[in-house]
């Protein structure tokens, strides 16, 4: 596969606020499940392409460019992990996952092999749509200002502007999520943190009550500090705050 060239993240979450034609490759074994989506997502004025298998849905990506991509994990000709790491090799094309698997560490291995999100079946449409216009938003929308100083905490430093962050002077290799997660966290140690408070800062929408998402995320910074004096705490029924 080569390079998506008709991919622009800068421009992606702009056109949809544009109220132009977003286009979606759906990739599902289920037709029932297809038409489902098509349904939802054209109701939003999306462009909508079907494939029924990874290898269709490969080509697919190739051909149409979209602006981000559904993907069910249960495939008939291969898992549908499989084509999240090849899309992985070439592209950077949103994606999000839908499968019946709820286990955690499915969703930690997804988010890990480079999956933008994880919305379980069943699922309601109206969040499904509100999660891709979340992934597409923030593209273009930083957490905090550009020009914002570098944040320094415990041997951990957070620079907004080049989106990095440091353990004790080593680089940690972060997702998206996971570091606007870290940075919000960060801004103010010691303070608790909801989890709707955390989706919003990190997604830029309300999940519709569903806050797993930002556990599962949560789990996985955690491990990122285990060799450190930072942690991140859970204050049961609330939410969590960092802290050393």
């Amino acid at each position: 596969h080569r390079a998506d060239p008709g991919y622009n993240q800068e421009t992606a979450g702009q056109r949809m606020m544009d109220h132009k034609k977003i286009t979606a490759v759906v990739i599902d074994d289920e037709v029932q499940i297809r038409r489902f989506l098509k349904a939802a997502l054209e109701a939003e004025h999306y462009c909508v392409f079907e494939a029924e298998t990874g290898q269709t849905g490969l080509n697919e990506v190739v051909f149409r460019h979209p602006d981000a991509i559904i993907l069910d994990l249960g495939l008939p000709d291969m898992d549908g992990m499989a084509v999240l790491r090849r899309l992985r090799e070439w592209s950077k094309i949103p994606v999000l996952i839908l499968s019946v698997r709820q286990d955690v560490e499915e969703k930690v291995a997804a988010l890990d092999a480079g999956a933008d999100d994880y919305l379980t079946k069943p699922f309601n449409p109206r969040e499904l749509v509100a999660r891709i216009k979340a992934i597409l938003r923030r593209l273009d929308r930083p957490v905090l200002p550009q020009d914002a100083s570098p944040l320094h905490y415990e041997g951990l430093t957070i620079d907004p502007e080049r989106h990095e962050a440091f353990l004790n002077g080593d680089a940690i290799s972060l997702r998206t999520q996971e570091f606007d997660l870290l940075l919000t966290l960060a801004s103010q140690p010691g303070r608790v943190f909801t989890r709707e408070q955390l989706l919003e800062k990190a997604w830029g929408f309300d999940y519709f009550g569903q806050t797993r998402t930002v556990d599962v995320h949560i789990a996985q910074l955690r491990k990122h500090l285990s060799n450190s004096k930072v942690r991140i705490d859970t204050v049961t029924g609330v939410g969590y705050k960092l802290t050393a």
